[in-house]
């Protein structure tokens, strides 16, 4: 595959992310209907909900943040692996979704994996 196809396909995988992310966290910051009665289901009360929300919003921004795609990544990889198994645990079957952004977000952070190692000085 050409440095350049690669270049563009993870530039449109971090879109897509940022994208997902930004939706998702806005909807849970404001109170969406759907998003206020999963996290009910789940039960770890709504405070939960809130703090899901500002880590999708807050890492949905770092995507685009020089240095920083890979702490994105990686909050959003943790993010999602804790939605997969809320969603085979408690939620229901469906996980699909959580799961494709997890190999997303897993891809963008083995693909920037070389800002968690530099030098931040």
């Amino acid at each position: 595959m050409s440095p350049q196809v690669t270049r563009f396909g993870l530039l449109a995988i971090r879109a897509l992310l940022a994208l997902a992310f930004l939706a998702a966290g806005l909807a849970r910051l404001a109170g969406a209907e759907m998003m206020v009665g999963t996290f009910e289901t789940v039960g770890w009360g709504q405070w939960f909900r809130y703090v899901t929300g500002i880590i999708e919003v807050g890492a949905a921004i770092m995507l685009w943040v020089p240095g920083f795609t890979a702490l994105a990544s990686g909050l959003l990889l943790c993010t999602m692996i804790g939605a997969v198994i809320a969603h085979l645990t408690v939620l229901g079957p469906s996980a699909l979704p959580a799961a494709v952004l997890s190999l997303l977000a897993a891809v963008t952070l083995y693909a920037n994996r070389g800002q968690l190692t530099a030098s931040r000085a």
